[in-house]
């Protein structure tokens, strides 16, 4: 087999290594520096990406505990409103509770005095009524008619005794 003849496969060995030497020389001349310089770039852009992502999560981290802040915030101001608002309904309540007492108590008493009043009313016309029955009794006792100081005497007699005998 001439392939494996020496003379044959010595400069078969030789111009393998000679051509890929040539090729060595070209890719370390042309494309290595070519790939490298892509492989640095991918590279850096990876490590870009992910020192940019990172900051993303730091700050998507800041904004979530920003909004849970505000938003504990707003719970804590509405749980203050609702207090608040139930405290002054609650003294809204107390209030005219104390008030409807007061409008109760001033009907009460304005209802009290004018029944006084109405008694007072009513017993001066009972006196009144008494006197003008005792004088006419009066008068068809003695048969005779009485003069003005007469009636006058005998009315402020009536009334004192009527008013004597009336009080408790």
């Amino acid at each position: 087999m001439p392939q494996f003849d020496l003379h044959y496969l010595s400069t078969l060995v030789f111009w393998s290594i000679v051509s890929f030497g040539i090729l060595l020389f070209v890719l370390r001349r042309f494309a290595f520096p070519v790939i490298l310089r892509m492989l640095e770039e991918r590279e850096k852009k990876i490590r870009n990406d992910l020192d940019q992502a990172e900051r993303l999560k730091l700050e998507a981290q800041l904004l979530l505990a920003q909004y849970e802040a505000k938003l504990k915030s707003i719970h804590d101001q509405a749980r203050t409103i609702l207090e608040a608002a139930s405290k002054q309904a609650l003294l809204q309540l107390e209030e005219n509770e104390q008030r409807m007492e007061q409008e109760a108590q001033r009907m009460l008493a304005e209802a009290r005095s004018e029944i006084q009043r109405d008694q007072l009313q009513a017993v001066r016309e009972v006196r009144r009524a008494a006197v003008d029955l005792t004088l006419l009794a009066a008068e068809k006792v003695l048969s005779r008619s009485l003069t003005g100081a007469d009636h006058r005497r005998l009315i402020d007699e009536a009334v004192q005794e009527t008013a004597r005998q009336t009080e408790p």
